[in-house]
């Protein structure tokens, strides 16, 4: 839309509106206002030839009537569209099929279409992720055809331009992303790539369905570095919960002695159930402490003739004397 213009002397002149004009009964593409061309049907007025060879083509069909229709009558699929042109001109009313259609011998030519979904791979990108780490990437595209008309005239190979449209936007979508991005968010990276194909392969007839990561490869040094670090944090986490459970078992002890302390006689209770449990284990030899403090009270006793408990008050005696000496 243009301004209007003022002159002197007279009033502003209206708006004028320039739109692109498609002649009628043509097939065009436009995405984004961006028009990418029309294709006349065979309705717009055909050469002086044109109107000859196809007189002569419906007098070569009657002439050779019923044997004609082998080369008349076609079938495409369920699945399958056939786009007719006619002496280079794209019929009116777009693709044919399923089922029979009627093409003219000489002049007609048709071009099967499969609309069935077909998956391809992404061969392995070397790519150098933001954070300046190499990665190998590969995926996997599905896609389908949307308009056979599109597909057959607005690019000479829509499987082949997809393929490589799909190899160049896996590296520029990758190359924004970290390495950690791309090993944990593959799920948006897929989302990424499905809209931005999406949206280039329109124009072509061609929908994207889906893409998807299919493999991340590392290097074999960075590989081990990961695994290092990942077991070293492993291990910190290891020792951190041991330190824990003896800092639990330390109060749990400090608190069983503090209730051992407060009778003596538990302690010589404890002194008997590890006795029986070191005799279930059927050893041979047992070492059983037994403080002197027991037999204190016997030793004052009356009994204190007994020769045991003699022998006992002089090991006692000896042995206070010689922590004196040693003091």
């Amino acid at each position: 839309m243009t301004s209007p213009e003022k002159h002197e002397g007279c009033p502003p002149c209206p708006p004028v509106s320039r739109t692109t004009q498609h002649p009628p009964n043509s097939y065009s593409s436009s995405v984004g206002g961006v028009d990418y061309g029309s294709w006349p049907s065979s309705t717009d007025s055909p050469g002086l030839c044109a109107i000859i060879l196809t007189f002569i083509s419906y007098l070569f069909i009657i002439a050779t009537f019923p044997f004609s229709l082998c080369l008349c009558i076609k079938v495409v699929q369920e699945y399958e569209r056939a786009v007719i042109f006619r002496l280079g001109r794209l019929l009116k009313g777009g693709a044919k099929g399923p089922g029979i259609f009627f093409i003219i011998p000489c002049i007609d030519s048709y071009k099967k279409v499969d609309l069935r979904t077909v998956s391809f791979d992404v061969p392995p990108q070397e790519i150098l992720s933001l954070d300046s780490v190499p990665v190998s990437v590969e995926a996997v595209i599905y896609l389908r055809v949307r308009d056979a008309t599109a597909c057959e005239t607005n690019v000479e190979d829509y499987s082949h331009s997809t393929r490589l449209l799909a190899a160049t936007t896996l590296r520029n979508v990758l190359g924004t992303r970290n390495l950690a991005e791309i090993l944990s968010e593959r799920e948006s990276i897929s989302s990424t790539m499905q809209s931005s194909l999406d949206e280039a392969t329109d124009p072509w007839g061609v929908k994207v369905e889906r893409v998807e990561i299919k493999d991340v490869r590392l290097p074999v040094q960075l590989q081990r570095a990961m695994a290092a670090e990942a077991e070293a944090a492993r291990e910190a986490r290891a020792k951190v919960i041991a330190a824990e459970g003896e800092q639990r078992a330390s109060r749990a002890l400090k608190e069983a002695a503090d209730v051992i302390n407060e009778s003596p006689a538990a302690l010589q209770l404890r002194y008997m159930q590890t006795l029986s449990a070191i005799s279930a284990e059927k050893n041979s030899t047992i070492i059983f402490p037994l403080p002197i403090d027991i037999l204190s009270h016997c030793l004052t006793s009356t009994n204190v003739d007994h020769p045991v408990l003699k022998q006992i008050k002089s090991f006692s005696e000896d042995e206070y004397q010689m922590e004196e000496d040693d003091e």
